[in-house]
C-alpha cells in the first residue's frame, strides 16, 4: 500500500477577472488600460505546480526494490529502462542503508524521496541525456552494435539501421512482442505455467535475473536461453543424478554445488526455490570470474556454467575441451559423438529456445524465427 508524505497538487483554476467599482463602471469612464489587464489575467491560468513524486513505501511480500522502482515510476506514468531501473534501486538501497539490495522484509519502510527527484527531472525533461547515455552504455555492453546486429539478420545496410533496442543476439527480436527482454519473460511466463515458479514470485526473479546481469555483464535473454538447456527454462528440481538445479550445479571439489556451499549435500539444492538458487547462480558466476570476461556472449555465458576453463578458446570453430557427451544440440551438426565448438554451442542455444518457446508463439511468428534461425546457421561465424 501505498502512503504519500505529500498529496498531489492540482491544477490551479484560472484566476477570476477582478470586478471593477462603481467608478469606473460607469458608461464611458471606464480606464482602458485597466480593463485590457484584467481581461489578461482573467485569461491567463495562474501557474501550476508540478505534482510531488515524494513518498514513503511499505514492503509488502513480493515486494524488490526494482519492483517498487517501477511501480512508483508507472504511477507518474513514468517507462523506464531496465538500467535506468536497476540504478535508481541500487541508490535508493544506498539512501535507505541497505546493504543487500536483493534482501528486504515485509513492513519494512523505504524512502523514496531520492527517485521522486529523479523521476521529477524525467518528467520535465532535465537529466534525460544522462539516463539515456548510460541506457546506450549498457546497451553497448550486452549487444552487438546496429550495424552488426542488421548484417546478421539480414535487415537492411548497416548504414540504414539508426537504432535498436538491447538485444544480445539475433534471435531475440523474433520471439518478441515489445518487451525488452522478449526471451526472458517468455521463459518466465512458460516456468510459471509449468509450475517452476509461482506466480507470486515471477516478478522477483525477473527482478534478480536483471541485477544479475548488470553485475556480471550479460544479456538477461542469453541466461533464459542457458536455463532453457540445462533445467527446461528454471525448473529448480532439475536433476540428472549429478548436476542439479536451474544451472545444473555439479557434484565434486571445485564444482558448481561446491561453489555454491552445497559440497556436503548438493541434492539439497533441488529444496530451494528459483529465486533462492539464483543466489547461488550469483555467487558462482563472482566465483568464476564472468564479470572479468568483459561484456559475455551467449558461448561465454554457457561455458561459464559447462566449462569455465574453456573460455580461453576464442576460435569459433575450434573444438573445445569439453570431456563427456552432451545434449546432442551442442555438437557440431547435432551428432553427438562429434566435437562441441563455440558456434555449435550458440546455435544449439539459439534452436532449443526457438523449439521451446517457439510452441507460445502464434503461427505466423513462429515460421519467422524458424527462417530466421535457418539464417542465423548459415550465416553466423
Amino acid at each position: 500500500m501505498w502512503s504519500h508524505e505529500n498529496s498531489i497538487s492540482s491544477v490551479a483554476t484560472p484566476v477570476a477577472a477582478g470586478r471593477l467599482s462603481s467608478a469606473t463602471t460607469t458608461p464611458g469612464s471606464a480606464n482602458p488600460a485597466a480593463f485590457a489587464k484584467a481581461l489578461q489575467q482573467a485569461q491567463s491560468p495562474a501557474p501550476t505546480t508540478a505534482p510531488a513524486l515524494t513518498a514513503m513505501h511499505t514492503i509488502e511480500s513480493g515486494n524488490t526494490l526494482i519492483g517498487v522502482v517501477r511501480q512508483h515510476a508507472g504511477m507518474h506514468g513514468i517507462h523506464l529502462s531496465g538500467s535506468q531501473e536497476m540504478r535508481l534501486a541500487r541508490q535508493v538501497a544506498s539512501a535507505n542503508r541497505i546493504e543487500n539490495p536483493d534482501l528486504v522484509y515485509v513492513g519494512q519502510k523505504i524512502d523514496l524521496s531520492g527517485v521522486g527527484r529523479e523521476l521529477q527531472a524525467l518528467r520535465s525533461g532535465a537529466g534525460r541525456g544522462a539516463d539515456n547515455s548510460l541506457s546506450r552504455n549498457l546497451a553497448a555492453s550486452a549487444a552487438p552494435s546496429a550495424p552488426v546486429l542488421a548484417r546478421k539478420l539480414g535487415a537492411a545496410p548497416a548504414n540504414t539501421v539508426q537504432t535498436v533496442a538491447p538485444l544480445a543476439s539475433a534471435q531475440a527480436p523474433l520471439l518478441a512482442s515489445g518487451a525488452a527482454h522478449p526471451v526472458l519473460q517468455k521463459t518466465l511466463d512458460r516456468a510459471v505455467a509449468k509450475g517452476f515458479i509461482p506466480p507470486a514470485e515471477k516478478s522477483a526473479v525477473y527482478d534478480k535475473i536483471l541485477q544479475m546481469a548488470g553485475n556480471h555483464r550479460f544479456s538477461p535473454d542469453d541466461f533464459a536461453r542457458m536455463t532453457l538447456m540445462e533445467s527446461d527454462g528454471m525448473n529448480p528440481r532439475a536433476s540428472n543424478q549429478r548436476c542439479h538445479g536451474i544451472i545444473q550445479f555439479c557434484d565434486g571439489p571445485a564444482r558448481g554445488a561446491a561453489s555454491a556451499g552445497y559440497a556436503a549435500n548438493p541434492r539439497a539444492i533441488l529444496d530451494l526455490s528459483v529465486h533462492k538458487q539464483l543466489s547461488l547462480v550469483d555467487k558462482y558466476f563472482d566465483d568464476v570470474g564472468l564479470k572479468n570476461q568483459g561484456p559475455a556472449g551467449l558461448e561465454d555465458l554457457y561455458l561459464s556454467v559447462l566449462n569455465p576453463a574453456s573460455r580461453a578458446e576464442s576460435k569459433s570453430n575450434a573444438p573445445l575441451n569439453i570431456q563427456g557427451q552432451q545434449a546432442r544440440a551442442l555438437h557440431v551438426g547435432r551428432d553427438g559423438t562429434g566435437p562441441i565448438t563455440r558456434q555449435s554451442i550458440r546455435q544449439g542455444l539459439l534452436q532449443n529456445a526457438a523449439d521451446r518457446l517457439g510452441q507460445m508463439l502464434p503461427n505466423s511468428l513462429r515460421v519467422q524465427a524458424q527462417r530466421a534461425q535457418q539464417y542465423v546457421e548459415n550465416k553466423l561465424p
